[in-house]
């Protein structure tokens, strides 16, 4: 019954201990949230693992197996009467308690609750309430994405909309942009941005994360990050070039055409156009340049994206220079030619240093590393 994937839109591997244990060694991560904890497999395996003292349910929040913590999260895919379309949103809660209460009362709103990605067709400021009500916090998902997100097709111009803007405790940039290109968007310039991977296989793990300064790996440790108290905070964004991301500029479907202007492809004419991140936020910017000061926000290639980087090489750096994060920040020339080659050593090297030519994604489809 346990050890299943906890999201079935995406790999198989993708299950609970192969998650903790993998962030750990390849990615170099302390602190990881599962989007799919209310999943009542998921809930009753995550129980179980807690009885055969596998892991620890914190006193600050959060599960732990001693290296890693998972924070107890939903990613909900919310209908509301007023939106344009469907809105992605992540809720995490404190505590298995709460997060079971939470599961309890979203399983009223769905066809099946035993899948982990399902429509809730409720108004968004009742999840909200709902959310607070159990001491969770709130965070709009990938919210420039043409599909599927707050200003890519739920909202015309302000998340008000939809939702209580006092109950939103951050937002997630998603792949195709970053914190420059949003930065004068006036509505967001209250809230926290939060980089997160989306992942829905490991290697997809860490593409986009948060490095934060806590004292602890904590739920609570990380909502005082959010809110900035005590000293905690988020201390850098680390992002893929927003160029890489599937969606960054506007492009055909039938054609492929990238120069676009409005709704209708010049080319051929074709109706069937998806709107680029790029764009669309261009849309919601003011000509008032912020003045905010934020995290910096640091552009990183995965590993994978990398020309000619193979598995066995890949497998050959991590044993040798202990995980993704150290080979694509920190290592030196001469670690990363030792145990791959000098050609691959010079590309992460250019890659870190911004020194890199990339064609950029659009139309569901991922930008690319000219080699």
């Amino acid at each position: 019954m346990y050890g299943k994937p906890v999201k079935i839109s995406a790999s198989n591997q993708l299950k609970l201990s192969t998650i903790m244990e993998f962030v750990k060694e390849k990615k170099g991560l302390d602190l990881i949230g599962i989007i799919d904890a209310h999943v009542p497999a998921v809930l009753e395996e995550i129980e179980l693992s807690i009885k055969n003292n596998e892991y620890i349910e914190l006193p600050d929040g959060g599960i732990s197996n001693g290296s890693v913590t998972v924070l107890l999260g939903s990613e909900i895919e919310i209908y509301d009467s007023k939106s344009n379309g469907p809105i992605h949103i992540l809720c995490f809660f404190p505590t298995l308690e709460r997060m079971k209460n939470f599961a309890q009362w979203y399983r009223q709103y769905v066809s099946n609750p035993e899948l982990s990605s399902q429509r809730i067709y409720t108004e968004g400021k009742a999840l909200q309430k709902k959310v607070k009500e159990l001491q969770g916090l709130f965070i709009p998902a990938h919210i420039f994405t043409p599909f599927k997100s707050l200003y890519g097709k739920g909202v015309k111009k302000s998340l008000s909309e939809v939702f209580d803007p006092a109950q939103i405790d951050a937002v997630e940039l998603g792949l195709s942009s970053d914190t420059d290109m949003v930065r004068n968007i006036e509505e967001i310039k209250s809230y926290p941005f939060l980089t997160n991977s989306d992942a829905h296989s490991l290697e997809k793990i860490a593409r986009e994360y948060n490095a934060l300064q806590l004292k602890e790996a904590t739920f609570k440790e990380f909502e005082k990050a959010l809110k900035k108290e005590a000293g905690r905070k988020i201390q850098a964004n680390y992002g893929m070039n927003p160029h890489l991301g599937k969606y960054h500029h506007t492009v055909c479907k039938a054609c492929q055409t990238t120069e676009i202007i409005g709704t209708v492809c010049p080319n051929c004419g074709s109706t069937n156009v998806i709107r680029g991140v790029s764009e669309r936020i261009k849309d919601l910017s003011s000509n008032r340049n912020s003045t905010i000061e934020r995290p910096p926000y640091i552009h990183q290639v995965p590993l994978d994206y990398i020309p000619g980087l193979g598995p066995k090489t890949l497998e050959r750096l991590r044993k040798h220079l202990h995980h993704d994060m150290y080979i694509i920040h920190q290592a030196s020339f001469d670690q990363l030619k030792e145990n791959s080659n000098e050609r691959i050593a010079r590309k992460i090297l250019d890659l870190r240093e911004g020194k890199i030519s990339v064609q950029a994604g659009g139309g569901g489809v991922y930008g690319k590393i000219i080699d």
